[in-house]
């Protein structure tokens, strides 16, 4: 049975949400080894004017340690 680690992080896109949950994942993987899991907690958006401008997504990332590696 493995243990998991849980890392809460914000993503930020100027296209969407969805764009910016997979960007910050993406990010997350080139520093983070055995990501298995993903869960959006929260979501908002900065507004100017009439428009929404950037996407903001609060994310809580789940990750196995690997009580092998050295």
């Amino acid at each position: 049975m493995g243990i998991e680690k849980h890392l809460k992080i914000t993503g930020v896109s100027t296209v969407s949400w969805k764009d910016a949950v997979v960007q910050t994942v993406n990010e997350a993987t080139k520093t983070l080894d055995y990501i298995c899991s993903v869960k959006v907690l929260d979501q908002r958006a900065k507004i100017e004017g009439r428009k929404l401008v950037e996407y903001y997504v609060d994310l809580e990332l789940s990750f196995v340690i690997d009580r092998d590696r050295d």
